[in-house]
């Protein structure tokens, strides 16, 4: 090949700039569709949501009592039905709400922290960590901050967990994909043996509430619940986006970012913290939920891109529609049972997990 066929060849390659204009503006077009599409699901899913389940209540009852609640019109409906739906449907809603949002949201940080497309808090042991924290509490009977106890305990030991995977994941100023991995496995091994041994302290009342860590489940959801997390996740979902821009310049790399203006330590640092507070809120009030951050940003990069303007506030929105579908389902799909929800959660994203490996293996050439 001659120089000028290889310098044809080269302009063929470069997209035009009125192309690349015009395909940005497609792609931030569909961002914010998909976004008003994501709320009005959640607008539609939530009354669904209420009216489902053992003791079914017409959706038109749901927002006839919603109504009346406000002081918009609407009516009371009898005891019962009122009973089911605010003190137990409508507290699981709310948490299931908050919880998959963080997961999402935290997901997609930890993405962008890491540069690395396999991060997500279940996958490299950070809610297992978090969870040691929650379950070490309730083993040992410890309650010196009320219901804020678990939470803290929780975020304490997450934020440790995460601190020691970003550590032992750099290697030459990078985040390699085994090492990430690997990492996770010894961290989830060690956090699995832990609550193994709180276990084996525990009484049988304590048990029973371990049990449901393992499993993940929103069943044990009440208004103070709801309450107790409330602050912990509003805080993480209010800052994220505030570091959107930063994180699409650390994308480009830590070298240029740097160059740019982006001080990438401190940025990974408060990050790493506001991931540490998210995790820890929802595994502090459902247990391990694996998959949810993981497979819910993947699914926004393939529609909107890679952009974090959307990408963050999107994952908060996917994840609350996904897991509070995946809560429906499990409550609905064995009436009178319930299926745990992290064995739902992770029956549906360990095979999007094993594509997403073998897609990276054959992107990269070869593991690295």
């Amino acid at each position: 090949m001659t120089v000028l066929d290889k310098s044809a060849e080269a302009a063929q390659s470069v997209e035009p700039p009125a192309a690349s204009a015009v395909g940005r503006r497609h792609k931030g077009g569909a961002a914010w569709l998909l976004m008003v599409g994501l709320i009005l699901g959640l607008l539609v899913l939530i009354p669904v949501a209420a009216g489902l389940g053992a003791y079914p209540v017409p959706v038109g009852d749901v927002l006839s009592s919603v109504q009346h609640r406000i002081g918009l019109g609407g009516a009371e409906l009898d005891r019962v039905a009122e009973s089911v739906l605010w003190n137990v449907r409508f507290p699981r809603i709310v948490l299931a709400l908050l919880v998959g949002a963080s997961l999402g949201c935290a997901g997609a940080l930890m993405q962008g922290v890491f540069g690395n497309p396999l991060a997500e808090p279940g996958v490299i042991g950070i809610s297992s960590g978090a969870a040691v924290g929650a379950v070490s509490a309730i083993a040992f009977g410890v309650d010196f901050l009320g219901t804020w106890t678990v939470s803290a305990f929780a975020f304490a030991a997450g934020l440790g967990t995460v601190l020691l995977v970003y550590v032992m994941s750099r290697s030459g100023g990078r985040t390699e994909v085994v090492t990430l991995i690997l990492t996770g496995i010894a961290v989830n091994a060690f956090a699995g043996a832990l609550i193994g041994l709180c276990l084996f302290f525990a009484d049988t009342a304590a048990i029973q509430q371990i049990t449901f860590w393992q499993l993940g489940s929103l069943s044990q959801a009440t208004w103070p619940k709801v309450l107790a997390v409330l602050p912990c996740a509003a805080i993480g979902l209010a800052l994220a986006p505030l570091y959107s821009r930063r994180l699409d310049l650390l994308a480009l790399g830590e070298r240029p970012a740097r160059h740019l203006g982006v001080d990438v330590e401190r940025l990974r640092i408060v990050l790493i913290l506001v991931i540490a507070l998210l995790t820890a809120a929802a595994v502090s009030v459902s247990g391990i939920i694996g998959f949810v951050g993981l497979v819910v940003p993947h699914l926004l990069r393939m529609v909107a891109g890679p952009g974090h303007r959307f990408l963050v506030p999107g994952s908060a929105l996917l994840g609350a529609l996904v897991l509070l579908a995946a809560d429906l389902a499990s409550r609905t799909i064995a009436v009178p049972a319930e299926l745990p929800l992290g064995v739902l959660t992770a029956l549906l994203g360990s095979p999007f997990f094993f594509w997403l490996l073998r897609r990276t293996r054959r992107k990269q050439g070869g593991w690295a």
